[in-house]
């Protein structure tokens, strides 16, 4: 899908722009995924929660269904991921979460020094904190679902004890509520990145504001997220 002219509208509106006046920034599967992902995550914290924590616990009891909601919504994790490698518009972004650019070395270094404005982080489709976003979340959904198995096969792997894996278990459960924490921070700071997410379309002002090296690098200029084969 081409493109037509960018739309006018602010930064920060929350009124849907017009697909055939705006810019498709993600497609039906990468949505999906996202969404799928972050309402299993939903589920594993607050399942956790009410394990973790006794007076809720007691309010809530269900032990056991707790227990097994928390850990069926772990085991499924992966799921939405594994099924969106079939599309190829969600493989495309896997590699570019995977590729950091000089210019993302860039956007770090004004992080670092709180440059704000949007000439001083130059990004792609995706900026460097958002790619380091996904590598960590990544690498600690992994973690999680090993030390939690651990915790329900106890003979899994003998030579590491139970109490190692909850350990483990708990301090990254702990890291991971933060990190979302300021991941729905930032998202609610940024409407139409969110408008971007649940309709797939942004405006152009907005994507050459934020991401003005992602409309320069598609090989069709089309920005549709979509890499042309050779």
């Amino acid at each position: 899908m081409r493109s037509t002219a960018g739309s006018t509208t602010p930064t920060g509106t929350v009124t849907r722009p017009d697909p055939s006046g705006g810019v498709r920034r993600f497609g039906t599967a990468e949505r999906m995924v996202h969404r799928a992902t972050g309402w299993l995550m939903l589920v594993c914290l607050v399942t956790a929660t009410c394990l973790y924590l006794g007076p809720l616990a007691q309010l809530v009891g269900r032990r056991h269904l707790m227990v097994t909601v928390h850990e069926w919504s772990g085991i499924l994790l992966p799921l939405p991921f594994l099924l969106g490698l079939f599309s190829a518009d969600f493989r495309a972004d896997l590699r570019r979460l995977n590729r950091f650019a000089v210019y993302d070395r860039q956007w770090l270094r004004a992080a670092r020094r709180r440059r704000m404005p949007p000439e001083a982080r130059p990004a792609g489709k995706f900026n460097a904190g958002q790619k380091l976003y996904a590598g960590w979340i990544a690498g600690a959904v992994l973690v999680m679902m090993s030390t939690g198995l651990l915790m329900w096969f106890t003979g899994l792997l003998p030579f590491i004890s139970r109490t190692s894996a909850i350990f483990v278990h708990d301090l990254l459960a702990w890291a991971i509520t933060f990190v979302l924490l300021g991941h729905m921070r930032k998202a609610f700071e940024d409407p139409e990145a969110r408008l971007g997410m649940r309709t797939g379309y942004v405006s152009r002002s907005w994507a050459e504001r934020h991401h003005s090296r992602w409309l320069r690098e598609e090989p069709t200029g089309n920005a549709t997220g979509k890499v042309d084969k050779v």
